[in-house]
């Protein structure tokens, strides 16, 4: 399967899991709006969220899909074989340990994260409730990101790629009809999404299986104390856990910083967490998209080539990568500063949400965007890293970076609110990326190939001219005013990317770039 075909599946199923995901977010913002237990479900979210990006998504797959795809072409299909059942029994026992000790520790976990909730104790105590009963999803996507590990060495992508809608629509069942059936009973409705959740955990990993069981690929796991440790005893067991280490901390320093952040807001105007969620739910669409997609599939490529011995062919897929990020996360960065008070009202401003509501998460989506380039670049040049199984010079950059971060947020924070965490995160994003770049073409591991001035001038000039085409959209037109007619907002919305797509991608080829070549190159 070719890069631009793997990518494009994943993009795809990407982007139905985000559609999904924003009409999630759409209904709950019109059902629950913006309120003390909006932030308590937020905050009890976040936490299993946090624990599967530290763990599962996080350190384990950085550190088990370069091992896997190494394993694969060093040792055979067998030998690999033994050793996906051994993750997979070491994996459980450690999971099973976590889920019991984070439902009886929710509520140090909820004061870790938002103590600002106790200025309302019932907030609080909901959200503690919330955390201890979804805790265990954390168990659920733990296994749903060893599955995808092996698909995606495999190049079977469209599995893990499309689990998450299943999550979306549980919510979705929840918000729609759970929520209603608790409130007739006097049961805060918000309560609802704790089993969307769950349901949604269970039916991951459930689709998971038949896919696994096709390619002769499920774990066998061993049960009992003499299996786990012989589990443990493997050394591909202990290569991933030398891995996991320094990974750890390089996820965890990206965590705090968001733990940090949501404490922070905690303090600020009650509504600060959910406007920065949604900004951030906002934001997630170029960076699943495009990011998320381009890591998912150049990982195990990557570990292969280098695997191989193939440098070349490892810098190679590097530079298609990062000039994927500047082609499409450069125009999206100009929606996202030219065009944020128009994307927030058309798709949240409805039922319950206010238009001060509107008004604040565009501002915290503006902060994002700064940084929305380096947010996406990092999925491509982190894996850069991941592949040759350096873990610690990431891990590094990451450290500084959070200083940096959280000195931002002390010159941003008073000045502009909840929009100013979202400044730093993106200027954070920035020093990141760029740090990661020159490490890579300094150790002489990334040679960037013939073209990059010319290729960065031709996206220059059309992001500006893309840039002032929004900028008279969102100037033009009352975006909050046709809250009235929201089917013409809706289709007013879909005229301007429209447009946006044409001003774009009609300049770039009227300066002469050959998209169809850089795509397939």
């Amino acid at each position: 399967m070719s890069l631009l075909k793997a990518t494009s599946t994943v993009s795809l199923l990407t982007l139905a899991s985000r559609v999904t995901g924003l009409g999630r977010d759409l209904l709950m913002a019109s059902i629950f709006g913006s309120t003390i237990f909006t932030d308590a479900f937020n905050v009890a979210f976040r936490i299993p969220n946090l624990f599967r990006r530290l763990f599962a998504e996080g350190a384990f797959s950085q550190a088990f899909v370069p091992v896997l795809a190494a394993h694969r072409i060093q040792h055979g299909e067998a030998e690999t074989h033994r050793l996906i059942d051994a993750v997979a029994t070491a994996l459980l026992a450690v999971l099973v340990l976590t889920t019991l000790l984070g439902m009886l520790g929710a509520p140090a976990f909820v004061w870790a994260l938002a103590s600002g909730l106790r200025q309302d104790m019932a907030g609080f105590d909901a959200a503690i409730f919330m955390t201890r009963w979804m805790f265990p999803y954390i168990a659920f996507m733990s296994l749903v990101a060893l599955s995808a590990g092996i698909l995606n060495t495999w190049k079977h992508f469209a599995v893990p790629a499309v689990s998450p809608v299943l999550l979306n629509l549980c919510m979705i069942a929840a918000a729609w009809w759970g929520a209603p059936l608790l409130e007739r009973r006097g049961i805060e409705p918000i309560f609802a999404m704790v089993g969307g959740v769950m349901a949604g955990g269970v039916l991951q990993l459930a689709v998971q299986v038949p896919a696994l069981h096709r390619l002769r690929l499920l774990p066998r796991v061993a049960l009992g104390w003499r299996a786990v440790r012989a589990a443990w005893a493997e050394p591909g067991v202990r290569r991933i856990l030398a891995l996991m280490g320094p990974a750890i901390l390089g996820v965890g320093v990206a965590q705090l910083s968001l733990v940090i952040n949501t404490q922070i807001a905690s303090y600020l105007t009650p509504g600060s967490v959910t406007w920065l969620f949604y900004a951030d739910r906002l934001m997630e669409f170029p960076t699943a998209l495009l990011g998320v997609a381009l890591g998912v599939v150049l990982t195990p490529q990557l570990s292969s080539a280098l695997a191989a011995g193939d440098h070349e062919r490892y810098s190679a897929m590097l530079d298609w990568g990062l000039r994927m990020v500047v082609l499409l996360a450069v125009p999206c960065a100009v929606g996202l500063l030219a065009f944020a008070r128009p994307l927030v009202a058309t798709l949240f401003h409805y039922g319950a949400l206010l238009d001060s509501d509107v008004l604040r998460i565009a501002a915290a989506l503006v902060g994002y965007g700064v940084g929305l380039l380096g947010l996406v670049a990092v999925k491509v040049l982190a894996p850069g890293y991941y592949a040759r199984q350096d873990i610690r010079t990431p891990v590094r950059i990451a450290i500084v970076v959070l200083v940096a971060t959280q000195a931002l947020n002390v010159l941003f924070v008073p000045l502009m609110a909840h929009a100013g965490l979202a400044l730093s995160i993106g200027l954070g994003a920035l020093l990141n990326a760029a740090w990661l770049l020159i490490g890579l073409v300094r150790a002489g591991r990334f040679v960037p190939q013939a073209g990059w001035p010319l290729f960065g001038l031709r996206v220059g000039v059309s992001a500006a001219l893309l840039a002032l085409f929004l900028a008279w959209g969102a100037q033009h037109f009352d975006w909050l005013a046709l809250r009235a007619t929201p089917l013409a907002r809706a289709g007013l919305l879909a005229l301007m990317l429209a447009g946006a797509s044409v001003v774009y991608f009609g300049s770039l080829m009227a300066l002469g770039l050959r998209l169809r070549r850089l795509a397939y190159r």
